[in-house]
């Protein structure tokens, strides 16, 4: 075995750090190697962060200045961390090293240069909420008419524009590839984007965005800057590398332009960001970069049973566009991952919450488990489950499904055909339309509850003799709607509400108010298949109302004090770990997404796997319902997710699930 030797000199420097017994041999090799580039391919669970902190305590000691180390991370958080480890390794003040995120130390850049760019060194950082706003105040401004034809909201616009910083595209492309459905209207955006920047000048602010634009613009067109920084910066460590874009891989290459000292870490097993702009051949191509790269892999995993590790290696080892590896456990041999082929969806939520609570009897605390997904509306059912079992249940991956405002907005629209005294309903679906506000709504809900039949006001039109500045189309949408509602309404059939909703109005609503209309979308189709089971829309409504009265995040029992299972997207579990966790939906057509394979994303949804299976520690469950309901369709068979299928039959055990996870 190769044994790494600490030069005398630096050992005599650094009495209180005993590197060769506080690192493993792989941690170790990277720590105390010489100068040049370096990538660290960590692998999940590798002990990342401690090869950074270590890094830094090791050139601290050599003698390198703080002022001379640039540590870029994509949280704070994560920052402060290590800083504070270094900090307590060499009992010295880091004040002084350039430590956080790309838009901190964008910012610390720009303060320094502001006018160099046309800003005064007081300018202001705008945060998400002021620059939509801001994109709103500037659409007004630019006077684009929006009678004419619905126009994107600032939050749309935002997100385009933001894109295009961070993939360094033009607007024109950025728009083809994040909301294809404006492309028509690709000039009208090109000038928001203009007379936004030139309204922030104006008003001397920029937002997130600008901190890289600017940082990366002062050292493209400042020779004089990008040597100063280059000079200033003898060593730049870079986190989390496999998630940087391109305009933040572009600036790490210039910031270590003459020394070189460049050291990235990252997994690209676990890049699963592109849709945010994330890069992806930034951490491939980096040793075509810096050719004199040293290549370091971190393989030894701290985290999970060498039986998931295996079953986790031999997934990733599909995708053909990566640095191979295999983790190697340090654990001793657990149990085998259990994958768990349910009847249907209702089943798969009856088998998970079972076994949790069998689990929890065994003395696993209830936040050392998680619930893993694709997309947020898998875990519908399970939150309804949970909720029956009184298992408390918190969720990562945003609001409780049937919270979301677009599922309580369409619901709004069932609930006053059910009671059309509803004012808050009623109030609620009168404002998703043009020009409508709380003041308007409240003079037309006044008006029909003087009627005996207010749908009525609606179809035949009647309403715009009353409210004569509604838009022709709200009125021309609301007689479709309302017709097709009343129609139904005597068939008790909440499905086929819904998709009348959707189709007269709500799907353009949808893409024109929300940068992932697609998402919600989808989370309103599956909520239309939900509704099937219901006999009328009394009961599928009562049932709601009961579920967002009344969840699991709610209900704390004694025995459980402030345990609480964990819901969450995979993406938003990554750097997350827990003893037990589920991955439910593992059924092709699910997961992978069909919307990803068609842009190409096979290898990173495969990541993605990897990402949820290296989450676990000591016991993983592979769950998919053998049969789904679509109404378009009716009931569909479906088939393991490819993820599975290519998977050995020794990387798991399948259970037979009877009824005996049934309450």
């Amino acid at each position: 075995m190769k044994r790494y030797v600490i030069h005398k000199e630096v050992r005599g420097r650094i009495p209180q750090i005993k590197f060769e017994q506080e690192l493993n041999e792989e941690q170790l090799a990277v720590v105390i190697t010489d100068n040049g580039p370096i990538l660290v391919i960590a692998g999940a669970g590798s002990g990342k962060t401690r090869v950074v902190t270590y890094r830094v305590a090791y050139l601290l000691d050599r003698g390198v200045s703080p002022n001379g180390i640039l540590l870029l991370t994509f949280t704070n958080k994560a920052a402060r961390e290590m800083l504070h480890r270094v900090e307590h390794l060499m009992k010295i003040d880091t004040r002084y090293i350039w430590g956080g995120t790309f838009h901190h130390i964008g910012n610390m850049v720009l303060r320094q240069h502001a006018e160099k760019v046309g800003l005064k060194k007081n300018f202001t950082i705008l945060d998400n909420e002021d620059a939509k706003d801001l994109i709103e105040v500037v659409l007004k401004d630019s006077k684009i008419d929006r009678k004419e034809r619905r126009f994107p909201k600032g939050a749309i616009l935002k997100e385009i524009f933001s894109y295009s910083v961070n993939t360094m595209k033009d607007i024109e492309t950025s728009t083809q590839e994040r909301a294809p459905f404006f492309y028509d209207i690709k000039e009208e955006i090109e000038l928001v984007s203009q007379n936004y920047r030139e309204k922030k000048h104006a008003i001397n602010a920029v937002d997130f965005d600008d901190l890289l634009f600017y940082w990366h613009k002062l050292l493209s067109d400042y020779d004089e800057l990008r040597r100063l920084y280059a000079l200033t910066f003898s060593h730049i460590l870079v986190d989390e590398y496999q998630d940087t874009n391109k305009i933040q891989g572009e600036i790490v290459d210039f910031m270590g332009l003459i020394n070189k000292n460049v050291m990235v870490v990252g997994d690209d097993a676990q890049s699963i960001y592109s849709f945010r702009g994330a890069n992806f051949q930034n951490i491939l191509d980096f040793p075509s970069k810096y050719p004199e790269t040293k290549v370091f892999k971190l393989e030894t995993n701290y985290r999970s049973t060498p039986e998931i590790l295996s079953l986790a290696n031999h997934s990733i080892g599909q995708n053909t566009k990566q640095f191979t590896k295999a983790l190697k456990s340090i654990k001793k041999n657990g149990t085998i991952p259990v994958l768990a082929p349910l009847r249907d969806v209702v089943q798969q939520a009856e088998f998970v919450a079972q076994r949790v609570l069998e689990l929890r009897d065994e003395g696993i605390a209830l936040d050392n488990m998680a619930v893993l997904y694709r997309a947020h509306y898998h875990c519908m059912e399970l939150q309804m489950e949970f909720t029956r079992r009184d298992i408390p249940f918190e969720i990562r991956s945003g609001l409780k499904f049937f919270e979301q405002a677009h599922i309580k907005d369409v619901i709004a629209f069932l609930k006053v055909m059910a009671n059309p005294n509803d004012e808050v309903s009623w109030k609620r679906a009168l404002k998703l339309f043009p020009k409508i506000g709380n003041r308007t709504a409240e003079h037309i809900y006044d008006f029909l509850q003087t009627l005996s039949n207010p749908y009525d006001a609606f179809i035949s039109k009647r309403i715009a003799d009353k409210f004569k500045k509604i838009h022709k189309e709200s009125i021309e949408t609301w007689s479709r709607l309302f017709s097709d509602l009343t129609k139904l309404q005597d068939q008790e059939a909440p499905g086929d509400m819904i998709s009348a909703v959707l189709n007269n109005g709500y799907i353009e609503y949808l893409k024109y108010n929300y940068p992932n209309y697609d998402t919600r979308l989808e989370d309103i189709g599956q909520l239309v298949n939900f509704s099937t089971k219901y006999q009328s829309v009394e009961s599928f409504l009562s049932e709601l109302s009961l579920m967002s009265g009344t969840s699991g995040e709610e209900i704390l029992s004694a025995n459980y004090e402030d345990e609480r299972v964990i819901l969450s997207t995979i993406h938003q579990a990554k750097g997350l770990e827990w003893k037990i966790v589920f991955i439910i939906w593992c059924a092709e057509g699910r997961f992978p997404n069909p919307r990803a394979l068609d842009e190409g994303g096979l290898e990173e949804e495969r990541r993605l796997f990897y990402v949820a299976t290296t989450r676990a520690m000591d016991e993983l469950y592979l769950c998919y319902p053998l049969l789904a309901f679509d109404k378009q369709v009716g009931h569909i068979i479906l088939k393991p997710s490819r993820f599975v299928s290519e998977l050995r039959s020794t990387d798991y055990e399948e259970w037979q699930i009877g009824d005996m996870y049934q309450p």
